[in-house]
């Protein structure tokens, strides 16, 4: 199965125009943590991706690529 986290993170973030610092500071995380996610490095706890499910609005099985229904 292919890793699509870090793809569908990079795109809603850019979508929302803002860097991976910036990100990073919403979610209450350290930016290097952070890009390590949006490289598909590291994976990130089950509360924190429903933190990010949470803040653009979407499913989590979106965000893993199980569904494509943003």
């Amino acid at each position: 199965m292919k890793i699509i986290l870090g793809e569908r993170l990079k795109e809603l973030r850019e979508e929302r125009d803002l860097t991976q610092r910036e990100l990073a500071e919403k979610l209450g995380i350290n930016g290097v943590t952070y890009l390590h996610y949006e490289k598909d490095q590291r994976e990130p706890p089950l509360s924190l991706l429903a933190d990010m499910a949470k803040f653009f609005d979407v499913s989590v099985d979106y965000l893993l690529g199980l569904n494509n229904d943003g």
